[in-house]
């Protein structure tokens, strides 16, 4: 059998994850605080690579400025090139972009009731709905991975989008939050097979001790 592995990242923090600020698609960097998460997680996948001879063959990431900045880290660790795609993005939040949850209550009371009670159809204004989401996040996990059967695949995207991912291949499971640079671990054991979730969330490069598991 000739199993494919996919480790998904998310981006490092951000001034707007901090405030608790939609982003969207904005173009927001990463701030200190996710510089230095980005820095831990590339030093931590370098040494996976030295400790066990986990090397990925590839490196696939958003290419909104705070998920490039994230795999480019990665990738100067690793000797890989990053490969954008924008339906790696996070969802677009249309006119809420940039606004937390007080204030877009506050400024659009009614769609955001209609929001809140079914994100999943509806969208904000100007932006995309949770299935909307699910589904171009989808096309493009199916068409990275079917070109790199048996491979080893790392994805950095956003927490929406994985979040996403996640529940396209395993239904609406328990889960933790995906956290800033947090990794997720999925892989299939043959093209056509099931995929399996082996990690989800887990964020050994920001520990004090940061073995981990063997990706």
């Amino acid at each position: 059998m000739t199993t494919t592995r996919v480790l998904l990242i998310r981006h490092g923090e951000t001034d707007w994850n901090a405030a608790g600020r939609w982003q969207g698609h904005a173009p927001v960097p990463l701030n200190a605080t996710g510089a230095e998460q980005a820095r831990k997680l590339a030093a931590y996948l370098a040494d996976q690579r030295t400790r066990n001879g986990t090397r990925f063959d590839t490196l696939y990431s958003s290419d909104l400025t705070r998920s490039m900045q994230t795999a480019t880290a990665v990738a100067q660790a690793l000797g890989l090139e990053v490969r954008p795609d924008v339906r790696l993005r996070e969802v677009d939040l249309g006119e809420w972009q940039g606004l937390n949850r007080a204030e877009t209550q506050a400024w659009d009371p009614e769609r955001y009731a209609a929001f809140v009670a079914d994100w999943y159809t509806v969208p904000p204004p100007g932006g995309e709905s949770r299935n909307q989401l699910m589904a171009r996040a989808r096309a493009a996990f199916d068409d990275i991975t079917a070109g790199h059967v048996g491979g080893s695949i790392a994805l950095v995207s956003h927490g929406g989008t994985i979040g996403m991912l996640i529940e396209s291949l395993f239904g609406h499971i328990d889960r933790p939050t995906l956290s800033n640079t947090s990794l997720t671990l999925v892989e299939q054991p043959a093209p056509g097979a099931a995929w399996r979730l082996v990690t989800i969330a887990e964020t050994p490069h920001l520990t004090d001790d940061p073995i981990g598991e063997t990706w």
